[in-house]
């Protein structure tokens, strides 16, 4: 029996990183799972190496109209919903006073306006199916996780625009859990600290991402900056990907359906480990 027997999720940029360790865990677990990323091929090849049910979407979440094809797709493939997890995210670092209106509101689109937009395509999905549960007398609990960051509850030097769209995750995740807990939907977000990804892999590797504008954006952080960061951790070390999903898969299980409106922090104990 695996935890997640039955279910059906989304998982938003689950073709690599932390997405597809979470996708990967979730399928082990018994759940059927759909696979998206900006690029379609990537996403089908991801699908095609995991074992299990997987549906797949591709296409530029920032895009009005796009989320609600995601989540369509998936209750096209599975019937339902039962899962979503906001994960898709890119990082494009920069000063303050060096930084353009386009580098910041790039941030606010992939980090805090797409999970708005995918939560508000899920909406009537799940409000009417709670509606007719209610009706029934049942208690069935759906769950919606929000990957944030503790760039967005501590703040980080050159993350202005990362920070504030993070912060904005846990605001929205908060409000949530208010509206939508008489539906029984488990409102919750991770806030990660040093996970290995390509985000955080050594800047001097030279690899780029290149934005729905065309914008190139280095990713990576130099290698300097990571050595340090992996000295205030007391753990010793960074994440991995598989490390961090982990924690996802707890809040969206049955052994989470009392965890509602939190901020789970999964930093290894950088800054305390311990804050609101």
């Amino acid at each position: 029996m695996g935890l997640l027997d039955g279910k059906a999720a989304i998982v938003t940029g689950s073709a690599r990183g932390i997405g597809r360790a979470t996708a990967e865990l979730f399928i082990r677990e018994g759940a059927r799972v759909l696979i998206n990323d900006i690029d379609g091929d990537v996403a089908d090849q991801a699908a095609s190496e995991i074992e299990g049910e997987t549906a797949v979407f591709a296409g530029d979440l920032t895009e009005p109209g796009v989320p609600d094809k995601l989540v369509d797709t998936a209750v096209e493939a599975f019937g339902s919903v039962d899962i979503i997890v906001n994960n898709a995210g890119y990082t494009w670092d920069g000063v303050v006073h060096r930084m353009s209106d386009e580098q910041f509101q790039a941030m606010l689109d992939i980090h805090t306006i797409v999970p708005f937009r995918v939560t508000r395509a899920i909406a009537p999905h799940w409000r009417e199916a709670a509606k007719a549960e209610q009706a029934e007398g049942r208690e069935v609990f759906r769950k919606l996780v929000n990957v944030s960051s503790i760039s967005g509850t501590m703040g980080n030097a050159g993350q202005v625009n990362y920070s504030a769209a993070k912060a904005g995750v846990v605001g929205m995740t908060k409000t949530l859990a208010k509206e939508w807990g008489q539906f029984k939907i488990n409102c919750n977000a991770v806030a990660f600290g040093f996970v290995e990804t390509r985000l955080t892999q050594a800047k001097e590797k030279g690899e780029q991402l290149e934005t729905a504008s065309g914008e190139k954006v280095d990713l990576g952080i130099p290698e300097q900056m990571r050595a340090m960061a992996t000295m205030v951790i007391p753990l010793g070390r960074p994440a991995q990907p598989e490390e961090a999903a982990g924690p996802v898969l707890f809040l969206c299980s049955g052994l989470a359906d009392y965890v509602h409106g939190q901020v789970l922090n999964v930093t290894g104990g950088q800054f305390g480990g311990m804050f609101t």
